[in-house]
């Protein structure tokens, strides 16, 4: 899906690896779409995010479980990299603490938010996967 010896599959790799958020697009049952920004990381296969229990996302991504993410365009309209995907939640997923690579990336924000990883953790308790199916941008 990701064809990193293109320039812009270099890119886009590099941007699941080095940025901090992401736009997840879900669709409400009226068919709105629903931006949310949220935290997450790129394990080379799939895109792990935390979501609080009994979030619109999660509801959404239960009854169509077809996703968008994105990233911010650059201050000249460049440089957009846009997903789609098709998302679940992961039961067998670790705990946002105890995945090594999640606490390192997010520390800071995480102490910026007054919790310990075992404190996010538990607020954050439910993890959804996406597994990207398709890649756009320019």
């Amino acid at each position: 899906m990701l064809d990193t010896t293109t320039e812009f599959g270099a890119r886009a790799e590099r941007r699941l690896q080095e940025e901090r958020l992401i736009w997840l697009t879900t669709v409400r049952a009226d068919g709105t779409p629903q931006p949310s920004v949220v935290w997450f990381l790129w394990d080379g296969d799939t895109v792990l995010i935390y979501s609080q229990p009994n979030t619109q996302k999660l509801r959404n991504i239960a009854r169509n479980p077809k996703v968008a993410l994105n990233f911010h365009a650059n201050d000249r309209g460049g440089d957009v990299v846009i997903f789609t995907g098709e998302a679940h939640v992961a039961e067998s997923a670790p705990s946002a603490n105890d995945v090594a690579a999640y606490v390192e990336k997010y520390r800071s924000s995480i102490a910026a938010m007054g919790v310990t990883p075992e404190g996010f953790a538990q607020s954050y308790s439910v993890a959804v996967r996406v597994k990207l199916t398709n890649v756009r941008g320019f």
